[in-house]
């Protein structure tokens, strides 16, 4: 489940042209610094794990890790659990298995067939190429936690199921009461077109990825190129609950004899829901005779998407006789059996430990569960990981060990739900709240040489930092901050790159949301294809994709960037005597969010119109931001200029800039989603991708309630103003 976009403070150069970067930043310079345009003098450690990183080795454990279909509780899965235990052992880390016992489910069967006007089946599954011995499917296609049930009904296309096009259907007078829903991937995760066709009173849904979407359209099809061909399908998650992890234990971890709510009582999905390939979906759509879908809706098939099986006859038209017998309306049926049960998987964790602050925590990870080989999502951003946990282990051996402890996790899972990294979070939420410094997510990271990121505001400085030492592949007279910056310029300072809201949709999401640690995701883009949770995913696609007939290696650049900026941003983060967080962003993005969530209030009529960037309603939470920024300068100011600093000063020191991050955490937690106590950043309610930033804020707005948007923006302020205060 991805995936990273990008964005960033002004603050991102300093590392660039000031102090060493395993100091604390200083403050900002001024916005007119550009990039620079080659590679920063790294640190004698920045050169050696530059020089450490192999794409042979990446490769080499890629092709360990994506040898067979691992699902979540499989015995598939078990096996990638040793493999990926003994690679961290045998690169001389503290390896625990962390095992978990969630609630899981498993496909028994399924079938779809069109049985009127005429009879036909229709495949749930992928072919197998010949090309391509990993693209024989672990089982049919299906979607985690559907319903299980029978239903044979006309058809409503809801273009991609999102709320807005629900509200469509609505105005345009049709009904989905007791049909089967088809809607195509894309707008928002699956789960949530799930939720509003159960709201919509449908009796099941069909999922299917369009061809305009990532198909014959956007070029050539596997296996003689990357997008999507007829048969393949996109399988995955459609829980919509208000939590992340084990649906059964909301705030406890999942252990073996965990107390669990009452699987009836838990909202789990109420009706069977079924992914198809676009094959199928054609056989559908060109027999379907009602009116003509929005323009905007239609999708990359050859003919008219229409909204219905049939045309309605207008109520008030006579009928006219006809002497020709009618054809019989277009009707489907659908059968979906799953069993949902308490299974076995597990986290592996690698530590190593600090010298100075042992207690003190970077934390990497990526999932290693997959809907098959998982060569994509998640192997290439898991195999990272691995890479980087061997070479700062092997710096350690030669005596240059982090000052705090960093660790390597592989989370179980997360494909059906985000639920490893979240049982982990779960069982120790008081120490990371205390001493996890970040958390950096690598979920199907390496898809192309278009590096950016996500991030907290406090994380985007020295990400900058790390991503400004790292040649660009293709270009080494260039960084990967500077490329990054020219094609995703930040608008108000085109030599910064863009760097994403942080939102929802993998690992990073309980650090985030349930503990306060700042947390960034990492990606690349670029790849021409997209094999997203089919059969498909192989190695052999992922080699086709990403370059291979270039020669051996080439098709790793991707992985080898990633692995460099995740490398150094860990070591910057570790090896310092205070990390380098900057809590001075924080200022800068409010007024970017503020300057947002102004335009879109007052579009929605909840304020008065105003002129300027913000509306008046919004000054407290600018004036206490920019005390708070002070405040936040002072912090880095001590870092930088205090001198040689002792252990416990700087472990004092450290404490306050997590602080500036743990302000954020509201105990009470969002409204109707109280598992989620970040009030700075969260996930949507509607999409389950997209970034939330301020979130009550949003939520007022969202609801139109006024006075709860007044409340808000006093909390908000308020929090700013003890923030800035701080002793």
């Amino acid at each position: 489940m991805p995936k990273p976009t990008t964005r960033l403070s002004v603050a991102a150069l300093v590392c660039l042209c000031g102090p060493s970067a395993f100091g604390i930043l200083a403050s900002p310079p001024p916005p007119d610094v550009p990039p620079a345009s080659s590679p920063t003098p790294p640190t004698s450690i920045d050169s050696q794990l530059l020089s450490l990183i192999s794409v042979d080795r990446l490769r080499d454990t890629h092709i360990a890790l994506a040898q067979e279909n691992h699902i979540a509780g499989t015995p598939g899965d078990a096996r990638t659990i040793e493999r990926i235990a003994a690679m961290f052992t045998q690169a001389g880390l503290e390896v625990q298995v962390h095992d978990i016992y969630p609630l899981l489910c498993r496909p028994i069967s399924a079938s779809l067939a069109i049985t009127s006007p005429d009879q036909l089946a229709l495949d749930l599954s992928e072919r197998t190429l010949p090309e391509d011995k990993d693209s024989t499917p672990a089982t049919f296609a299906w979607n985690a936690y559907s319903a299980s049930g029978e239903v044979e009904a006309g058809v409503v296309y809801a273009n991609y199921g999102t709320k807005e096009d629900f509200a469509r259907l609505r105005e345009l007078g049709i009904d989905c009461t007791d049909k089967i829903v088809l809607a195509r991937y894309g707008g928002n995760y699956r789960g949530y077109k799930v939720k509003f066709a159960q709201q919509a009173h449908a009796a099941a849904v069909l999922i299917f990825t369009d061809p305009a979407d990532s198909g014959f359209t956007k070029g050539p099809v596997y296996p003689e190129g990357g997008y999507a061909n007829d048969c393949c399908i996109q399988r995955g998650s459609i829980l919509t609950l208000s939590h992340q992890g084990d649906p059964l234990t909301p705030g406890r971890e999942a252990t073996k004899d965990a107390n669990r709510d009452v699987e009836r009582e838990v909202t789990l999905p109420r009706i069977p829901c079924q992914p198809i390939g676009y094959g199928a979906a054609k056989e559908i759509l060109s027999r379907m005779k009602g009116e003509e879908a929005p323009k905007e809706w239609q999708g990359g098939l050859g003919f008219a998407y229409r909204l219905q099986s049939e045309q309605i006859p207008s109520s008030q038209a006579p009928a006219v006789p006809s002497e020709t017998t009618p054809e019989k309306p277009l009707s489907i049926k659908l059968a979906v059996k799953q069993e949902r049960a308490v299974m076995h998987t597990a986290n592996v964790i690698a530590t190593l430990r600090g010298t100075h602050f042992p207690e003190q925590l970077v934390i990497m990870g990526a999932h290693h569960d997959a809907w098959n080989h998982g060569a994509a999502d998640p192997l290439c951003g898991t195999i990272t990981v691995i890479e980087s946990a061997r070479i700062l282990a092997q710096l350690a051996k030669e005596g240059q060990r982090p000052k705090r402890s960093i660790v390597f996790a592989a989370w179980a899972a997360e494909e059906f739900g985000i639920i490893g990294s979240t049982e982990w979070v779960e069982s120790r939420r008081a120490e990371l709240m205390k001493n996890a410094v970040a958390y950096i997510n690598l979920d199907m990271a390496s898809m192309g040489l278009e590096f950016g990121a996500s991030a907290l505001p406090s994380l985007r400085t020295v990400i900058a930092a790390a991503a400004g030492e790292v040649p660009q592949p293709g270009n080494p007279a260039s960084t990967v901050l500077a490329a990054w910056a020219k094609r995703s310029p930040d608008p108000r300072n085109p030599n910064l790159p863009s760097f994403g809201d942080i939102g929802g949709g993998s690992d990073h999401v309980a650090f985030l949301c349930y503990a306060g640690v700042a947390s960034c995701g990492f990606g690349s883009g670029g790849s021409k294809g997209n094999s997203y949770h089919s059969a498909y995913d192989t190695l052999m696609w992922y080699w086709k994709v990403m370059g291979a007939e270039a020669g051996r290696g080439a098709e790793y650049e991707s992985a080898k960037m990633v692995s460099s900026v995740t490398a150094l941003t860990a070591a910057k983060l570790a090896f310092a005597s205070v990390p380098p967080l900057d809590p001075t962003a924080y200022d800068a993005d409010i007024r970017k969010q503020i300057t947002a969530l102004s335009k879109l209030a007052s579009n929605r009529k909840l304020i008065e119109p105003f002129e300027g960037d913000t509306a008046p309603i919004f000054a407290p939470v600018l004036e206490a931001a920019g005390r708070f920024r002070t405040f936040a300068a002072g912090l880095v100011e001590q870092a930088n200029n205090s001198g040689p600093l002792t252990t416990e000063a700087a472990r004092s020191l450290t404490q306050q800039l997590l602080a500036c991050d743990r302000q954020w955490l509201n105990e009470a937690g969002l409204p109707g989603r109280p598992w989620y106590k970040n009030d700075y950043a969260a996930p949507d309610e509607d999409s389950g991708y997209a970034a939330w930033p301020l979130p009550r804020i949003r939520k007022a707005i969202e609801d139109g309630n006024v006075p709860q948007l007044n409340a808000a923006i006093a909390d908000l302020a308020a929090r700013l103003e003890k923030a800035a205060q701080a002793k």
